[in-house]
């Protein structure tokens, strides 16, 4: 039995996931992007929308009835409690808007863009970790650029995910951008290849619940 091969797509913030993302698109590749879905999840008028708000408080939604998704990120920062339960909230919508839209696609392979993708990979069935990484000096600088905050509050955000070095031992494959945009395509380019020739004869292998499905190298 044969299945769309799943390349999980994940990286430090600020290290350009977003970027290698939109270049696998232009090759024509299904991009699903777990951020995308939770900011479509969490509109007005869908159901976490109202169990997100009833967590928080009416304080985290501004005058247009949208949430305060920069208030939110403040308060689960320093509230580990509250992160929990937000994704115990989130995750599992996500997990099958993820699955209603792999089962659509027909392509040989396709990225799942997830943020969080080692603390939760195991819910998505992922075949290949790809990890964008990209030096601290350089995340801390484009931190700073973008959402206009401090140098120490920016590193404290870095040190609170998941080390750079086991998320680089976690790595089937790994693109290091320092901002080279020429290099980025190539190597998006040389991996198109790679997971296009892997998912041609790729087979569904059954694991654990626990263990990614299939550990192809």
């Amino acid at each position: 039995m044969k299945k769309m091969l799943r390349i999980g797509l994940t990286g430090g913030i600020a290290s350009g996931k977003s970027t290698v993302s939109n270049m696998f698109r232009s090759l024509g590749v299904p991009v699903i992007d777990a951020d995308e879905i939770v900011r479509e999840i969490s509109r007005p008028g869908e159901p976490a929308y109202d169990e997100i708000i009833a967590l928080f408080g009416n304080n985290i939604v501004n005058e247009e009835g949208y949430l305060r998704r920069d208030l939110i990120k403040d308060i689960i920062f320093k509230k580990t409690e509250l992160k929990n339960k937000l994704e115990n909230i989130i995750h599992p919508r996500v997990r099958d808007e993820i699955e209603e839209r792999i089962a659509s696609s027909n392509y040989p392979y396709c990225i799942l863009s997830i943020p969080l993708l080692l603390e939760t990979g195991a819910d998505y069935g992922i075949d290949r970790i790809l990890v964008i990484d990209a030096p601290v000096k350089i995340q801390l600088k484009r931190i700073i650029k973008r959402d206009g905050i401090s140098e120490d509050l920016a590193l404290s955000i870095i040190e609170s995910q998941i080390d750079r070095q086991e998320r680089l031992s976690s790595a089937d494959d790994i693109i290091v951008n320092t901002g080279d945009t020429k290099h980025l395509e190539r190597e998006v380019a040389i991996l198109h290849r790679k997971y296009l020739d892997l998912a041609s004869t790729y087979e569904t292998v059954q694991q654990s619940s626990s263990e990614r499905s299939v550990n192809i190298h």
